[in-house]
């Protein structure tokens, strides 16, 4: 999709741009990047100065590679091509790769989906029930980015894509004849201008909760960096018969923040205040959930009272985007769920395994409150877990302290520790179920290897137990030091079913 990069500077607000060097009709052949790697023969490279590695400083193996012309935030540097120097090069590489992809997202009804919790789940149902519906939808989520022709990967540890892989889905989905695009926005791809050029039809959020203070400074700026996918609705571009619609859970202390942000229609789902999509006759059963909304009957495979709440900002959305009750019914019915979240592991053994994605205090309370509502009298929670280094620091004692209150036995044990001590992190975690009561070897233990604590809970658990491994669910990958090595959380579950821990990296391990 050959543009000169005047054209493609044209999309980018003027405030944006603070200089300009070279010849701005020079073509732009290829597709915008800030990877180095990725530039192709006259390609753009946008250089940003990022939170581990500055841009700036691979501008010369971009030119290597190809790259045409380069944007950047620092004074102009003496370039054979093309030079712009802007404020914000992140949010800036979001305009330019719509306009190098002739602005997808306003050829589509777009979805947007944020949340602290329940991001991937709502974006999954929402999907299902579209395409039950027969609406040509794509998703692009956590797990995959379902396109139309193709469903590809989106990442290791990554839930909103680079803003040039994310126009590059969208052109394919609209390319491949789809109507609807669901996209599922975290507060990282918000705050860092990644959704900038996306041009935005409905907003639904899940909640907001304790998370990612280690980026954003506080909760009130995580809060608000939420609220930027909802005042996208303000900004987007107007599509013809398509009205701007928020999707609020009028349960979260943060309903009317959110519902102050204008739209053409806002709307509550909920099932504790009242609310237009308010659940009634809830009955959560170990492998299903049925509930009431408008006076329509809902069946689920889904458990527990969280995924309610899931299934109601889906239902809510679909019902707004001209969905008939019966194929949301249906839709609901058939849906199989989400991989890594409550996903049942069976290997014939007599205890419930659980792997779930809960990796914030909030949905780790709300998976082990399902679990304990699974349980018989007199059975065993176990609850396996970790929680990541080079994050938000103040979770690792409040993950273990809901574990202490909720679990009968806590495994503690590494989560992608990073760069920081495995030991110094598990001592957190120790000291959050201390904090309870929680006496170590009794009510918890550490268990450095990941695969041999998952090992140890089945080696525990006994018949109508349930052991619940929480906090990596899908992910492919762990990292220890600055590496990602390949884990499955589900395929070291099933080893330590068949009696068989699934060592986590010895090697990597030594250096934590």
């Amino acid at each position: 999709m050959p543009k000169t990069l005047d054209k493609l500077l044209a999309a980018v607000p003027k405030h944006q741009i603070l200089s300009t060097q070279g010849d701005m009709s020079t073509v732009i052949a290829a597709a915008v990047s800030e990877s180095s790697l990725d530039i192709k023969e006259g390609g753009l490279f946008a250089a940003r100065k990022g939170q581990s590695a500055d841009g700036h400083r691979y501008i010369d193996q971009a030119l290597a590679a190809g790259a045409s012309a380069v944007i950047g935030e620092i004074e102009p540097p003496n370039l054979p091509v093309p030079y712009v120097q802007v404020k914000n090069s992140s949010e800036v590489l979001g305009w330019l790769a719509a306009a190098y992809y002739d602005y997808p997202s306003r050829k589509l009804a777009v979805i947007g989906i944020t949340g602290t919790d329940g991001k991937t789940t709502i974006s999954h149902i929402l999907h299902h029930i579209l395409k039950q519906a027969g609406v040509q939808a794509g998703c692009i989520s956590t797990l995959s980015a379902d396109v139309g022709d193709e469903t590809v990967e989106t990442g290791l540890h990554v839930t909103t894509p680079p803003a040039p892989r994310i126009q590059a889905y969208l052109a394919q989905m609209a390319a491949a004849g789809l109507t609807h695009g669901i996209l599922e926005m975290t507060s990282h791809g918000l705050a860092q201008g990644r959704l900038q050029g996306v041009e935005l039809d409905a907003a639904v959020l899940s909640n907001v909760m304790h998370e990612h203070l280690d980026f954003h400074r506080n909760w009130e700026d995580y809060r608000a960096a939420k609220a930027i996918m909802f005042r996208m609705l303000g900004r987007s571009w107007r599509k013809l018969g398509l009205a701007k619609i928020s999707v609020i859970n009028a349960d979260d202390p943060s309903a009317d923040y959110f519902l102050a942000i204008p739209a053409d229609t806002s709307l509550r789902y909920g099932i504790h205040h009242p609310a237009d999509y308010q659940a009634a006759k809830i009955r959560c059963q170990p492998h299903s959930t049925s509930f009431a909304v408008q006076g329509q009957s809902i069946e689920t495979r889904l458990a527990g009272e969280f995924n309610v709440y899931n299934a109601l900002a889906a239902i809510s959305a679909a019902r707004q985007l001209g969905v008939d009750w019966p194929d949301i019914q249906q839709g609901m019915a058939s849906f199989n769920g989400v991989a890594g979240r409550m996903e049942r592991i069976d290997e014939g053994q007599d205890f419930i395994a659980i792997v779930d994605f809960a990796h914030t205090p909030n949905a780790l309370k709300r998976a082990l409150q399902t679990g304990r509502a699974m349980l018989p009298a007199g059975k065993r929670l176990f609850a396996v877990f970790g929680s990541a280094g080079l994050r938000d620091i103040e979770k690792r004692r409040m993950m273990a302290k809901t574990a202490a209150d909720l679990a009968d036995m806590t495994i503690l044990t590494a989560e992608d520790p990073r760069t920081e001590s495995l030991t110094a992190i598990l001592e957190m975690m120790a000291q959050g179920c201390q904090a309870r009561g929680g006496q170590e070897d009794e009510t918890f233990i550490r268990v450095r290897d990941r695969g041999q604590a998952i090992y140890q809970a089945c080696q525990m658990a006994r018949p109508g137990d349930l052991v619940m491994v929480c906090g990596k669910g899908h992910e492919q990958s762990m990292c220890f030091g600055t590496t990602e090595y390949a884990w499955d959380d589900r395929a070291a579950t099933r080893s330590a079913l068949k009696g068989r821990p699934l060592d986590t990296l010895p090697t990597a391990k030594e250096r934590c």
